[in-house]
């Protein structure tokens, strides 16, 4: 098992922005879903390394959160499903959220990584606004 990047009273959140999408950088999946454990917040985690196409990647994405089946597999509709439901749900903790491996092809281009980021940075605003943490982190394949 490999070491840990930080030592256990080291908070991986300390000094991170609450609402913020960053690049994964220095973070390991397994420290950011304990930090989210032990701030009792979400945690949503999805490997897009398989997806082709931008329907692979909200597919995935769906799958992978939970999303409910009647999820439009568009970009409004992702944004909703980060946002108003949860909203409509009740208080929300916060939420530590990880897009792995994003790909970078052909029909999943620079353009459609930057709309996807976008939407992740909008429902941090949103979530922002309600004072609630959201912080995504990915990386790229």
């Amino acid at each position: 098992m490999p070491s840990p990047l930080r030592s256990a009273s080291e908070h991986p959140m300390r000094g991170v922005r609450s609402n913020i999408v960053q690049s994964i950088r220095a973070y390991r999946t397994e420290e950011l879903m304990a930090a989210a454990h032990h701030l009792g917040q979400h945690f949503l985690y999805a490997n897009l390394a398989h997806a082709l196409t931008k329907q692979d990647v909200l597919e995935l994405i769906a799958t992978q959160f939970l999303f409910p089946a009647h999820f439009g597999k568009n970009f409004d509709a992702l944004y909703d499903c980060l946002t108003d439901p949860l909203h409509r749900a009740g208080p929300q903790p916060g939420f530590i959220v990880v897009l792995d491996q994003i790909p970078a092809t052909v029909k999943f281009d620079k353009e459609a990584r930057e709309q996807l980021l976008d939407i992740f940075r909008d429902a941090a605003d949103y979530w922002a606004e309600r004072k609630i943490a959201f912080r995504c982190f990915y990386s790229f394949l």
